[in-house]
């Protein structure tokens, strides 16, 4: 399984700008997971582990490897934000969307 990731509202960037902070999203994401074919099966088992107990899951809910996994995902989709969008935020309110193929 693979990934994709597209970002939206990135108005008053150059394409080359859209291009580094896409790349700078991608390596922070991977990095922090460990590797880029981590990517996918992690978001997946997080996207799951959301749908079954929410976006903010009470600690005693979830099992030791769930807890893993989301605080695996959240953290590197932390660094992956901070990363792209950095502490200026230069792109302005630009989202992001990571698409499993």
């Amino acid at each position: 399984m693979t990934y994709s990731l597209v970002f939206y509202d990135v108005d008053g960037v150059s394409e080359a700008q859209h291009r580094e902070a896409e790349q700078r999203f991608r390596d922070a994401l991977e990095s922090t997971l460990g590797d880029a074919d981590l990517v996918a099966p992690v978001y997946q088992a997080y996207l799951r582990i959301v749908a079954v107990y929410g976006d903010v899951p009470a600690p005693d809910s979830l099992t030791e490897a769930e807890r893993a996994i989301f605080d695996q995902w959240q953290a590197a989709e932390t660094a992956a934000v901070t990363a792209a969008f950095g502490p200026n935020r230069y792109m302005g309110d630009a989202m992001y969307e990571i698409r499993l193929a």
